[in-house]
């Protein structure tokens, strides 16, 4: 039923997505300024993804159409599979921490070969400890929430893909039968 009412509304489901990244980054950026927590390179990049999921569900939102819907679903698919692997990669770590505690060092290896190697680090910097666990909520830890919203993202993204596109094959048929 839920799903249904989701679907049957591109633009309010869109729109949806778009307030709940904003809500989880204004959270992140809480457990930052005002608990204390400093963020890792994964973190850090998980919150350039989720802006990404945000800025794709919303500009999709504001325009009419299932062009426009199908291409802010499809950015923010992209978007929320980069995050849910970031997270999960850090979800791994977590669980498996390794012997020296560091996971910023082979990330800054990788971007250091692109062109932009001296402004791409700051970007990207954060201090914390990857593996370093510093909060918990119903014993997950903020990459297995994140793992969790990308994941919903993910989902939700490949229905409004799938019902969009059933929307326009049905379109289809009722033209070429008038």
């Amino acid at each position: 039923m839920i799903l249904d009412w989701l679907l049957n509304a591109p633009r309010r489901t869109l729109a949806l997505v778009a307030g709940v990244c904003v809500a989880l980054l204004l959270f992140g950026a809480y457990l930052q300024h005002v608990v204390g927590l400093e963020p890792c390179p994964m973190c850090i990049v998980q919150r350039y993804a989720m802006i990404g999921v945000g800025l794709c569900a919303g500009i999709a939102a504001i325009f009419r159409g299932r062009g426009s819907h199908l291409a802010g679903a499809g950015g923010a698919l992209l978007f929320s599979g980069f995050g849910a692997f970031v997270a999960a990669r850090q979800s791994w770590l977590q669980w498996n921490p390794p012997e020296v505690s560091s996971c910023g060092r082979d990330f800054y290896g990788m971007i250091e070969n692109f062109p932009l190697s001296r402004a791409i680090p700051l970007i990207f910097r954060g201090s914390g400890d990857c593996s370093k666990i510093d909060w918990t909520f119903l014993g997950l830890t903020i990459a297995n929430w994140s793992f969790v919203w990308f994941v919903g993202f993910v989902v939700l993204a490949i229905a409004l893909i799938v019902a969009g596109s059933r929307g326009a094959r049905t379109a289809g048929l009722r033209a070429s039968q008038a």
